[in-house]
């Protein structure tokens, strides 16, 4: 049996073998902890026949652990230094295709379609590179892939704002956009130490099950989502503040926002950060026709 390769004594053996050096710009931190590895994958709760899209494999550390629980794993590597490592990591395995590509890129909806025609079950499984957390995120969930959820390792501060609630000092527009596709839990928090090299902040795993429908039908989505931005562009003002200040002619629609807001029972001396997803909604179907 080999050795996993998310041990210290291991790791180190690979990079050294290929005289492998970190690219900060790339964020790459490897996790070097089996167990956590492992816990990562029991959240997905993947089947037999389940298939699993990894970001930034690095070395092969979760994509050898999904390998073993999935049907088939296919993962995106941004980085060419690290496609001769994981030929060689992953040799045991028969289920695995890397994509040289950058997600951000890449036509994931249409490899999705190529590479997964029998499996009934998809998840996105990984540990993100922390700079481009975010639009990866919203890329895998606005494109409409016919995924089940995600569990990724981020930034812990991005995991609390991603599951923050309304009133809360976290809750902003991401937790928003992504509650609005989702339904967001943090499940695990992670420290620095199981990393090489180790990041400069602590990590957590935070679950996303797809909703059926989003929470709320807009009229307009791309307003809805203008809307939110908006509301939320400088937190200590107020929402009448935010909207008359950041949509396009607000200042000259003002009366027009006032009675929108009053029409949802929204005061308009209320901040953006009290809302929730569901007043959201509803201001932006009122407001839309004025802003269309």
């Amino acid at each position: 049996m080999h050795k996993d390769i998310a041990t210290p004594l291991r790791t180190r053996g690979i990079l050294e073998k290929y005289g492998f050096s970190f690219k900060k710009s790339l964020g790459q931190n490897f996790l070097i902890d089996t167990n956590i590895l492992n816990k990562i994958v029991d959240f997905a709760e993947l089947e037999a026949d389940s298939g699993a899209i990894e970001i930034g494999p690095g070395i092969g550390a979760l994509t050898e652990q999904l390998a073993k629980r999935a049907k088939k794993v296919i993962a995106f590597e941004i980085d060419q230094r690290l496609l001769p490592i994981l030929e060689d990591t992953l040799s045991p395995y028969h289920n695995i295709k890397i994509f040289h590509q950058d997600v951000l890129k890449a036509d994931v909806a249409q490899i999705v379609k190529e590479e997964f025609q029998d499996s009934q079950d998809l998840m996105v499984v990984a540990n993100l590179p922390y700079y481009v957390t975010t639009p990866i995120i919203m890329k895998l969930l606005s494109e409409g892939l016919p995924i089940r959820g995600m569990v990724v390792m981020l930034q812990k501060e991005v995991a609390d704002r991603i599951s923050a609630s309304p009133g809360t000092k976290d809750y902003g527009s991401l937790s928003i956009a992504i509650q609005y596709y989702t339904e967001a839990e943090t499940v695990m928090v992670v420290p620095k130490t199981v990393f090489v090299p180790q990041p400069n902040v602590d990590s957590a795993v935070i679950r996303l099950t797809r909703r059926p429908e989003p929470l709320v039908k807009v009229k307009d989505e791309n307003f809805f989502f203008t809307l939110i931005r908006a509301s939320f562009a400088q937190r200590r003002k107020t929402i009448l503040n935010n909207l008359t200040s950041q949509l396009p002619g607000g200042k000259e629609k003002k009366e027009q926002i006032i009675s929108a807001l009053e029409a949802a029972g929204i005061d308009p001396a209320r901040r953006g950060e009290t809302l929730s997803i569901v007043e959201f909604g509803l201001l932006s179907d009122l407001l839309v026709p004025n802003f269309s």
